[in-house]
């Protein structure tokens, strides 16, 4: 039965770096540790989760889709026109959106099973398909106002906590019970760890990869409707960058870029400490710029760190494998 293989070193080190952090910053502001700004910082990240969350399938599984951001562009401008421009029912706009951002999931994941490129430079395509068709489906235009049953998500609460959050706590819930209890998330973790050596033990290995695309599709849509809900307003500028965010949240969080590997409880991690860090530079007075290069530098970091697990695991894997066997002892 296929496990969570992931270093003990890169599981507790994340949350140490983000209590470090957060004590950092409670020196270098006295509004950083109120109730308040912590308040925020949950609920302001909320749909980064459920991004990186959908984006983790994708990574385990040993893909990469770079075009989740695009994605929220093009239902997010949809589910906008459906419910301002057209008005439709909430409940079949929000349909609508959930059901075109699976689609669109469903589309990268045939892409990358059937056309043999590695899958970035498919998402990368795609991605400049998806921005053309919000612009073009949008006219560029900004949409606003939505009903208040769809401003509830956000704006309504449940025991003093926002519905959105409710919501990402059962995305987390659900995403690591699928890892851990279901063999599909065995199987993707299998997927991601040696794809040839699973198609050998009777994984369908196609099928998979076009599933972990489209669930990525389906929570990126999820994930859409909570962060133009908490906005109150979109247009095609809404989504993209947010892709970069869930990567380097997912990578710093311990999700191998190599894939095989994963963690809910370090994946949401990954994403506080980015918010933790954006909001204390912002509130130390740290320019906007600044925090482009910190972000990159921890992107880079993450990466490297991930290579060298791999290249050290591989290199002890080698010597166990070129070690002989130990002879038999011969009778006396």
């Amino acid at each position: 039965m296929p496990k969570i293989n992931l270093s003990g070193l890169r599981k507790y080190t994340v949350m140490f770096i983000l209590l470090a952090l957060m004590v950092l910053f409670s020196f270098s502001s006295p509004y950083f540790l109120t109730l308040r700004n912590l308040t925020n910082i949950v609920t302001q990240n909320t749909y980064f989760i459920i991004v990186a969350i959908g984006l983790s399938f994708v990574m385990i599984g040993g893909g990469i889709d770079l075009s989740v951001g695009y994605q929220m562009s093009l239902v997010g401008v949809v589910t906008a026109m459906s419910m301002v421009v057209y008005h439709q029912p909430v409940w079949l706009s929000v349909l609508i959106g959930i059901l075109l951002g699976t689609f669109l999931g469903f589309v990268n994941g045939m892409i990358v099973t059937n056309v043999k490129v590695f899958p970035l430079i498919v998402t990368i395509a795609t991605s400049t398909v998806f921005q053309g068709l919000s612009y073009i489906i949008s006219k560029a235009a900004t949409f606003r106002g939505y009903p208040d049953e769809f401003l509830m998500l956000t704006k309504g609460a449940f025991l003093g906590i926002a519905f959105d959050v409710w919501l990402t706590l059962l995305v987390v819930l659900f995403a690591s019970f699928v890892y851990y209890k279901t063999s599909f998330g065995w199987n993707v973790l299998a997927l991601g760890g040696n794809e040839e050596a699973s198609r050998l033990a009777g994984i369908k290995t196609k099928a998979m990869k076009v599933s972990v695309y489209t669930i990525c599709g389906f929570f990126v849509a999820i994930a859409t409707m909570v962060m133009i809900s908490k906005s109150n307003t979109t247009n095609s500028m809404f989504g993209p960058g947010t892709e970069f965010t869930a990567l380097t949240a997912a990578i710093v969080g311990g999700i191998s870029f190599m894939g095989g590997e994963g963690n809910m409880l370090g994946l949401v991690t990954g994403v506080f400490i980015l918010a933790v860090l954006g909001n204390g530079m912002q509130l130390a007075g740290w320019g906007t710029y600044a925090q482009y290069i910190v972000k990159g530098l921890i992107l880079l970091g993450a990466v490297t760190f991930d290579e060298y697990q791999k290249t050290a695991r591989d290199t002890k894997r080698s010597k166990v494998n070129s070690e002989p066997a130990n002879p038999e002892k011969k009778p006396a």
